[in-house]
C-alpha cells in the first residue's frame, strides 16, 4: 500500500495538481522496509507518467482554447510557447521544478515536441530529482 501511496504521490504531483511527493518520498525512506531503488523507482515512474498526461493534455489543449470556461488565457499561452520556443526542449530539464515545471510538459505537448525526446528529457530531470532527495537526506 505504501508504495502504491508513493506511486499516486508522485503521479498527482507531476500534474497540474497542487501536490508534492517529496514529503512522501522521505518518510518511507526513514519508515520502510523498501529498498532506496525501489523507493526513488517507484516515485520517479509515478512522476514521469503524471508529465507524460501534461504532454497528451497538451497535445489535445489547442481546440478548447477559445472556450469561454478555458482558464488560461490566450496570451500567458502565447508567452509559454515562446519561452519554450527560445529555450527548446532543453527545458524540459526544469520540469522536476515547483510551479514552472508542469506548465512546461504542458506546453510542450501543445507545440508537439517529439513525444521519446520528451520522456528522454522529463525522465533525466524527475529521476534526478529523487536522486538529489535521497542524497540529502543521507547527508543530513
Amino acid at each position: 500500500m505504501s508504495l502504491f501511496l508513493l506511486f499516486l504521490s508522485a503521479f498527482g504531483a507531476a500534474t497540474l495538481l497542487p501536490l508534492q511527493s517529496e514529503a512522501v518520498l522521505l518518510g518511507l525512506l526513514i519508515n520502510s522496509h523498501f529498498s532506496v531503488v525501489m523507493l526513488i523507482a517507484v516515485a520517479s515512474v509515478g512522476n514521469i507518467l503524471g508529465s507524460c498526461v501534461n504532454w497528451w493534455l497538451g497535445q489535445r489543449i489547442e481546440q478548447y482554447k477559445n472556450k469561454k470556461w478555458f482558464p488560461v488565457s490566450e496570451d500567458k499561452i502565447r508567452r509559454a510557447q515562446n519561452m519554450y520556443q527560445k529555450y527548446g526542449f532543453w527545458s524540459l530539464l526544469l520540469s522536476w521544478v515547483p510551479v514552472i515545471g508542469d506548465p512546461i510538459t504542458l506546453i510542450s505537448g501543445l507545440l508537439k515536441e517529439n513525444f521519446l525526446r520528451f520522456l528522454l528529457m522529463v525522465s533525466i530531470a524527475k529521476i534526478g530529482r529523487y536522486l538529489f532527495i535521497y542524497g540529502a537526506y543521507r547527508l543530513f
